[in-house]
C-alpha cells in the first residue's frame, strides 16, 4: 500500500536532519586552542564568533572571525582552564596543561652600584617610573596586530634569555622579563610587528630609552636601553618599521637591546612567540 504523501515528506525530512554537517559549519561550534603550552607562552585559540571567553577572572576579547589571545607566565604551572560561552548559550570548558620549563641562573658584574641597590630617593624615581610603564600596559584595543608572525627587531646574539634568574653584583634579583639581543651601538631597531606607540621616554633610570608597542588584546612590547627613540605616542607603526636604536643606556653593561613582551602585567617570552611563525 503506498505511503501518504505526508509521511514521505517527514521521512525526507528525518533523513536531511541525519546528513553530517558541512565542515565550516561543524568547525564553528567548536573551541580550537592548543593541548600544551610551555611557561611564558602567547596563546592563541579561535571560539565561534560571538563567544564569550572567561580565563583567570578576566573576560577575553574575542575578534570578529573568533580570534582570543592571553599570556601565560613564567611560573604558571598545572592546567589553565577557559570557560567558553557560544552564541547559541552552549559552553565548553578549555583545559591547558602547562610545560615546565628550566630557568638557570645568570651572574651579572660590572653594573653601576646605585642601579641595584639604590638610595631612596632614587627608588622612588624608579617607582613613579615604572608605574607609568605598568599602566601603558593595560591598553585593550581590539586590534588583532598580534597574530602577525613576529619577526626579529635586530640581528644578533641572545645575551640574555627570558625567565633565568639574575644576579646583578651578586645580589639576587627578579627574573629576566625579556630577550636581550646584543648589537652594536646605534643598530636600528625594527617594529617585530604592528602596533601602536603607547609609551615613549628617552631617559629612564633602570631602562633608559624605553618604548612600549602596544599589539591588541592586552599583548604588547617593550624596547628597553634605546639610544634613540623614532616614534611618538600615539603613533601606529607597522611590521619593520624603524622605531629606534640600539642602546646601553640605563641599567646596561654594553649596548644591547631588550625585548620584552607582556599580556597585560604577565610577562611573555619573545622567543616562543617568534616560534610561533616558523
Amino acid at each position: 500500500m503506498p505511503c501518504p504523501r505526508s509521511v514521505v515528506r517527514f521521512a525526507l525530512w528525518g533523513a536531511a536532519l541525519a546528513l553530517p554537517l558541512p565542515a565550516a559549519a561543524q568547525e564553528a561550534v567548536h573551541s580550537t586552542f592548543p593541548v600544551s603550552v610551555q611557561q611564558g607562552s602567547l596563546v592563541i585559540g579561535q571560539v565561534p564568533p560571538g563567544s564569550t571567553v572567561v580565563y583567570a577572572a578576566r573576560a577575553l576579547l574575542v575578534s570578529s572571525d573568533g580570534t582570543v589571545a592571553f599570556g601565560v607566565g613564567r611560573d604558571a604551572a598545572g592546567t589553565l582552564e577557559l570557560a567558553v560561552t557560544r552564541p547559541d548559550g552552549g559552553g565548553e570548558n578549555i583545559r591547558i596543561a602547562v610545560t615546565p620549563r628550566d630557568w638557570p641562573i645568570e651572574h651579572i658584574r660590572g653594573v653601576p652600584p646605585q642601579t641595584v641597590n639604590p638610595p631612596p630617593a632614587l627608588a622612588q624615581r624608579i617607582e613613579r617610573e615604572q608605574a607609568q610603564v605598568v599602566a601603558a600596559r593595560q591598553r585593550n584595543d581590539e586590534r588583532t596586530d598580534f597574530a602577525q608572525h613576529f619577526v626579529w627587531p635586530v640581528k644578533g646574539r641572545i645575551s640574555g634569555r627570558f625567565g633565568n634568574q639574575r644576579i646583578y653584583n651578586d645580589t639576587p634579583k627578579s627574573p629576566h622579563s625579556g630577550m636581550d639581543i646584543a648589537a652594536p651601538n646605534g643598530t636600528p631597531v625594527k617594529a617585530p610587528a604592528a602596533g601602536l606607540v603607547t609609551f615613549a621616554a628617552p631617559d629612564l633610570y633602570l631602562t633608559g630609552g624605553t618604548l612600549l608597542l602596544d599589539h591588541g588584546f592586552g599583548i604588547s612590547s617593550n624596547f628597553l636601553h634605546l639610544s634613540r627613540i623614532d616614534v611618538k605616542v600615539g603613533e601606529r607603526v607597522e611590521q619593520g618599521q624603524l622605531i629606534g636604536a640600539v642602546g646601553a643606556t640605563g641599567r646596561a653593561t654594553g649596548p644591547h637591546l631588550h625585548w620584552g613582551m607582556n599580556w597585560y602585567d604577565v610577562r611573555i617570552d619573545p622567543l616562543l612567540v617568534l616560534e610561533r611563525g616558523n
